[in-house]
């Protein structure tokens, strides 16, 4: 297993409001990974990020074993996407500066057998395998129930002025759903997250020709990124890959 991420505040914002974490223990075939873009007035985002990403790795990393079975994978992301929503909500009531705050937050789940997927709002995740790419989950946002209801195109969605309002966020509400995927643990497949300052700016298409051309995670993410701050990345661009 080869992870690795990387975060930048973009071109144009002064802060970087997302945030990553991972665990892949050495020797193992564990991954447990989140990647969290928060939202909220003056630094009340990061604070949310930081937050949802900590609360989320604190339940998820010490849950996962080899021996976990697709069934108890759903039920750790259950349950750490859960405690990190109580965990923002609760320090949004606690905190006035953080009032309103919240994040996104997709995350990834793997052992030798087993991949699964979590998201809410529109953070996301896609699987690489065999020179194809797949966008595992759905986004949580005003212009994909648009796109869904057959409103607009996912082509017009890309330049919609409001590509950016999500449906669904962690902190937000007392309770919160998230969408839960498998993907394949097939070798020789990687998985990528992304915050929407990527995938705003950088097509499936192109994802999947950097991936190909890089076969090292650490390349393949600093290129992607370089990528986007070439386009003036106006937001925060965070990428994670784990290659199996």
């Amino acid at each position: 297993m080869k992870v690795f991420g990387i975060s930048h505040r973009g071109v144009v914002r002064r802060e970087n409001q997302d945030c990553f974490r991972f665990d892949a223990p050495q020797g193992t075939e564990l991954l447990s990974a989140v990647l969290c873009d928060g939202m909220g007035g003056a630094q009340a985002g990061s604070v949310a990020s930081a937050m949802a990403a900590d609360a989320f790795m604190s339940h998820a990393a010490n849950s996962l074993d080899e021996e976990s079975t697709a069934e108890d994978m759903q039920n750790i992301l259950t349950d750490a996407v859960n405690y990190a929503n109580i965990k923002v909500y609760d320090r949004s009531f606690s905190d006035f500066a953080c009032m309103g705050m919240g994040s996104t937050l997709v995350a990834v789940l793997m052992n030798s057998r087993s991949t699964l997927v979590a998201n809410v709002g529109d953070s996301r995740a896609y699987y690489i395998y065999k020179g194809t790419i797949q966008q595992i989950t759905y986004d949580h946002s005003l212009v994909e129930e648009m796109v869904r209801k057959g409103q607009i195109s996912p082509e017009q969605a890309r330049e919609h002025p409001q590509k950016n309002i999500i449906t669904r966020a962690v902190g937000v509400d007392a309770a919160v759903k998230c969408d839960i995927f498998r993907a394949k643990a097939a070798a020789g497949s990687s998985v990528l997250l992304c915050s929407d300052g990527l995938s705003n700016l950088v097509s499936d298409d192109e994802i999947l020709t950097v991936l190909n051309e890089n076969r090292d995670c650490e390349d393949a993410a600093k290129v992607l990124l370089g990528l986007a701050l070439g386009r003036g990345a106006p937001d925060n661009v965070t990428v994670v890959i784990a290659q199996r």
